[in-house]
């Protein structure tokens, strides 16, 4: 199994994983600039903001980067499903006197897509990473052929397989523990999903190519811990969230830095789909996973502007608070320092 550092040209084998809503350019560069590999989440990011993003990367660092996007398909508008979203939130909209008929249906996630890869072509990141699977195939082959190395997330051994077969260069292992959504792809089973430490090894002796361990990984120890079982290298996001180069909203940065960063849980209310959260008011009140919600992206338009009534007196209750399970590494230092510190047992 070749080394990751060789694969992706990094000198440390670390990546920083993509935060979408809590992170931009800023810490990208920082972490490669470190001589690990920075990466810029798109999925939240129209055409002209991911250009600019990507110019700002390429002014400031002529090292390896990622960019990572969603290949998810779009549900299609589900009114009654709409309607009974908000029919469960209307208690929520009383309170905080929001007319829900201002409110427009939507998502805010975007599936990587030609007009992605139009932008992108200008650019041909060295890296390019997936979450729930894979773009089509003629997608996948447009991006290949620009020397681009692929990388894309598995929860199961059947899911690293299936991306192994269709030519990603590396996997990486999702374990439960991760902040986020929930990669899955291959089923929506969450008795499928399996913490990291168990995950990693069945993948690395069932694959031919690297395994990158993601998951409850917050310091050198963890990550030497995951190169013992065979990782070519980590992927460690919740770790970067305190950093200064990170755009964590202040109310995200309490939380992370207060006892409740010791309870999270996957839920589906913030976006539709599982994702890991510190446990918050919506999540107490109404379970944190519900069948209410419409299918991912299609739940955050409903929430937006009770997020941003209760934020605007100092409230989280409908906030979007992703975190892994792990925070103990959280600290507010620089990305560099921490991405040297992370890889210093390597």
């Amino acid at each position: 199994m070749s080394s990751l550092k060789q694969l992706l040209g990094i000198d440390l084998p670390i990546i920083q994983a993509p935060m979408a809503g809590v992170q931009g350019s800023a810490l990208t560069v920082a972490v490669s600039n470190a001589g690990g590999l920075g990466s810029l989440p798109a999925a939240m990011l129209d055409l002209t903001a991911l250009a600019g993003e990507l110019r700002t990367i390429t002014a400031q660092i002529n090292r390896p980067y990622n960019v990572n996007f969603f290949c998810h398909t779009t549900a299609a508008p589900d009114a009654m499903h709409e309607a009974r979203w908000r029919e469960v939130l209307a208690p929520y909209y009383t309170e905080f006197g929001i007319d829900p008929a201002t409110i427009s249906a939507g998502g805010s996630r975007m599936p990587f897509t030609d007009d992605v890869a139009d932008v992108l072509e200008a650019f041909r990141p060295p890296v390019l990473s997936f979450h729930f699977g894979l773009p089509a195939a003629s997608l996948l082959a447009r991006v290949k052929s620009w020397g681009s190395k692929i990388l894309s997330s598995a929860t199961t051994v059947e899911e690293a397989l299936w991306l192994e077969a269709r030519g990603v260069d590396a996997v990486i292992a999702q374990g439960l523990e991760a902040g986020g959504h929930r990669a899955l792809f291959l089923t929506s089973d969450l008795t499928t999903q399996v913490g990291t430490m168990a995950l990693l090894p069945q993948l690395v002796r069932a694959l031919r190519i690297p395994v990158i361990a993601s998951g409850g990984i917050a310091d050198a120890q963890g990550v030497r811990a995951a190169l013992t079982l065979g990782a070519a290298g980590v992927q460690a996001g919740t770790a970067y969230m305190l950093c200064p180069e990170a755009t964590t909203s202040p109310l995200h940065r309490a939380a992370l830095k207060s006892d409740r960063r010791r309870h999270t849980a996957l839920t589906n209310l913030i976006t539709g789909r599982p994702a890991r959260g510190i446990f918050n008011r919506l999540m107490r009140e109404l379970g944190p996973l519900n069948d209410a919600p419409p299918a991912f992206p299609m739940a955050t338009a409903a929430l937006a502007p009770l997020k941003a009534a209760a934020e605007k007196i100092g409230r989280d209750d409908f906030s979007t608070l992703w975190s892994g399970q792990n925070t103990s590494g959280c600290r507010e230092i620089p990305a560099a320092e921490l991405t040297r510190l992370l890889a210093v047992h390597t």
